[in-house]
């Protein structure tokens, strides 16, 4: 059956938005779109949902996240002044004291917060690739789950790289409509450069959508430019050997061919013009993460550069870890707010960002998503414009990203399923996750 969701505003992305607008969704797919009085007129059978003073829109796309660290929301503040014993405390929370179970709770409970706050795409990094895919499943969301590959050591490249590509046939028939696997060789600094060249041949040849971290920190950029700092001392003391390539992050990913898989990286902080050049040749993307990017004090991504330079950025809110909210309204607030010259940065071009920019970092466009359109994907969210924090609206797009957050979402729709409303998730045992979460906190 046909149902009609109208509001005082709709905003395809796409086009101009629509004042008194609806949208029809018809199975998964958008079935029509445009003045409400047109389309209750095209589809008079429909069922009419009206959402009044609200801003309809495509679902919100997060570029970049760790759903398998939710848990961990909260748990590293005393080390966020050292990036090194940040991601040494992070590393043993996850594989020494989570069980399997407690992190396929945790990616379930970061799946629902996503939903709650019109997320309905991911592109999700996480070293149990299997777990997260089933806590977006269970969940309703739609994503790209990218497995991740450690291995700094070359003396292990052959045993590190079968155990990838083990994992990623187990992820096959896991993947469905919604659900899709890649890989994400982790970052420069966990990654020795023969396994970074097997994993982006290995991308190539199968097909694989591929994310990788990439000029994050000072620390990378100096274990790379001139194998100093704290990556370059932690490996010294486990033994492993560490050859500098003298150059930057980016052209280092250009020379291992992780830039001939047009990959998405997260990041890019410490990049030059000529990276800027390079990212754009090559056809890589970017996950803008600055609320993340900020907290860990690793500076500011050149945002304007990249947009104005042609290549596609998306927004991410990374881990909870570091953030510590799934909000990409919020994330796209700070995004302008963070950025060295914000004049380009129109509240428009930052919905463009949180939608059918980000769906362009996950290899999504040809499905429709982050854009309202006829036969696309119905992906679709409602967010309420008539709190006391976002009166008067003058313009919807600017109230939306200025005035707005994830809180004011009241409808969630991924492929044409209510996947939240009434504050609640549907078809999910939020109590359950909510008790579990409080037990895996206390063994923490």
């Amino acid at each position: 059956m046909t149902t009609i969701y109208s509001a005082r505003w709709v905003l395809p992305v796409s086009s101009a938005p629509i004042e008194h607008g609806a949208v029809a969704v018809d199975g998964p797919l958008i079935a029509g779109i445009g003045d409400a009085a047109a389309i209750a007129s095209r589809f008079p059978d429909a069922r009419i949902e009206s959402f009044g003073e609200s801003v309809i829109l495509p679902g919100l796309v997060n570029a970049h996240s760790h759903l398998e660290l939710t848990a961990l929301r909260g748990y590293l503040e005393n080390e966020e002044s050292d990036f090194f014993a940040w991601l040494r405390k992070l590393t043993i929370a996850r594989l020494e004291r989570m069980t399997p179970d407690d992190i396929r709770v945790s990616a379930t409970w970061g799946a629902c917060e996503a939903v709650r706050a019109g997320v309905t795409c991911v592109g999700d990094a996480s070293d149990s690739a299997m777990l997260s895919m089933l806590a977006l499943r269970d969940v309703g969301l739609r994503g790209v789950v990218f497995q991740e590959s450690f291995g700094p050591d070359p003396r292990l490249v052959a045993e590190n790289f079968a155990k990838l590509k083990a994992k990623v046939e187990e992820l096959r028939p896991v993947q469905s409509e919604l659900v899709r696997a890649g890989v994400s060789p982790h970052a420069p600094y966990t990654v020795c450069r023969e396994q970074l060249e097997l994993i982006a041949e290995f991308a190539g040849s199968e097909r694989l959508p591929l994310m990788m971290h990439a000029a994050e920190s000072e620390s990378e950029e100096l274990l790379l430019r001139a194998g100093r700092g704290i990556f370059a001392e932690g490996l010294g003391r486990r033994g492993i050997e560490w050859t500098a390539p003298g150059t930057s992050t980016i052209q280092y990913l250009k020379q291992t061919g992780i830039l001939d898989t047009q990959p998405l990286l997260a990041h890019c902080i410490r990049v030059d013009d000529e990276d800027i050049a390079t990212l754009r040749q090559m056809g890589a993307k970017v996950a803008h993460c600055p609320k993340s990017n900020a907290k860990l004090g690793h500076g500011r991504a050149p945002f304007v550069k990249f947009v104005a330079e042609g290549i596609t950025v998306g927004l991410g809110s990374d881990s909870v870890a570091s953030n510590n909210t799934c909000d990409i309204i919020e994330e796209a607030r700070f995004a302008v707010l963070f950025a060295l010259e914000n004049s380009f940065l129109t509240a428009s071009r930052m919905l463009t960002a949180a939608t059918m920019s980000g769906a362009q970092c996950l290899g999504l466009e040809g499905k429709g998503i982050g854009q309202l359109a006829e036969g696309a994907q119905a992906d679709v969210i409602v967010v309420g414009l008539n709190g006391a924090h976002q009166l008067p609206v003058y313009d919807p797009v600017t109230a939306l990203i200025f005035a707005s957050s994830g809180r004011d979402v009241v409808l969630t729709i991924i492929a044409g399923r209510e996947v939240y409303r009434d504050q609640q998730v549907v078809g999910v045992d939020e109590e359950r996750l909510r008790s579990r979460m409080t037990e895996i906190a206390q063994k923490l």
